[in-house]
């Protein structure tokens, strides 16, 4: 699943693409992503910006706004109007320039939800998100995790507490701090959130100038390819030895996820 510096890659494609342009038209070939009325209320509507939140893509337009969740395995193409439909090409939006923008999913799980200006952030989904570690106080984050007593790891997927963290950086994010994902919220301190807080900041911002993580499927389809997997310290890394001790790469499932971490450096 793409996470935030993924879809942030997206993001900044589509609009350093699509910025400015009109929706002539969409095609909709899978009813249950997009209905007739919101199909018909995106027509018309010129693309005023691109923005996101957390894991959302939020297409700004004229009078609406449209989110959009990739969800599994969600992607965007930019194709020209004549290149055949693709099956799993879901929504095709086409666009006053004569190019078509194309929404693939192979397991139909993307989302599209049409919000106006007035609710946008007070209604689902966007109410439901937690701030990102860029803009998360440390503090208020480590108060959060003392109120429950989960996994480390299970909290930091968890996008009402902090958003934008997927299975990759929470590996990641807590290989940096030592700490192990088994840990219980309960038991971290104030100085391992800021800790785990600063840790995410730092490589959010990595693996987004680096152009995201590409793992297994996931690939941006919109002419970038991310690199950031070169630099994993743990994730998908079972059986190789630890960078930092030489001792393998450990694989365990945590509330239904795999996580990967090294028994000998993450041992607080």
């Amino acid at each position: 699943m793409p996470e935030l510096p993924e879809v942030e890659t997206v993001k900044t494609v589509l609009k350093n693409r699509i910025q400015g342009l009109m929706i002539r038209d969409i095609d909709v070939h899978y009813e249950r992503m997009m209905d007739e009325d919101t199909r018909s209320a995106l027509i018309g509507q010129t693309i005023l910006d691109i923005t996101r939140f957390g894991k959302y893509i939020c297409f700004m337009l004229t009078d609406v706004i449209l989110i959009s969740h990739l969800r599994m395995e969600g992607r965007y193409f930019f194709k020209t109007e004549d290149e055949p439909l693709l099956k799993h090409e879901h929504i095709v939006f086409h666009l006053s320039d004569g190019l078509s923008l194309r929404y693939h999913d192979t397991r139909k799980f993307g989302t599209f939800d049409l919000r106006t200006y007035q609710n946008y952030l007070s209604t689902k989904p966007l109410n439901q998100l937690g701030k990102e570690p860029f803009d998360i106080d440390p503090k208020a984050f480590y108060e959060a995790l003392k109120k429950k007593h989960i996994s480390i790891k299970t909290a930091l997927l968890d996008q009402t507490l902090i958003a934008g963290i997927g299975n990759i950086y929470a590996d990641e994010i807590l290989a940096r701090v030592s700490i192990i994902p088994h840990r219980y919220t309960d038991e971290i301190t104030l100085k391992e959130a800021k800790e785990i807080v600063f840790a995410g900041i730092d490589i959010l911002n990595a693996a987004i100038a680096s152009g995201g993580t590409t793992i297994r499927t996931y690939v941006s389809q919109l002419g970038v390819s991310g690199r950031f997997q070169l630099k994993l310290k743990v994730h998908q890394r079972e059986a190789e030895p630890c960078d930092t001790c030489g001792r393998p790469i450990v694989r365990t499932v945590i509330n239904g996820r795999s996580s990967f971490y090294c028994t000998k450096c993450q041992k607080r």
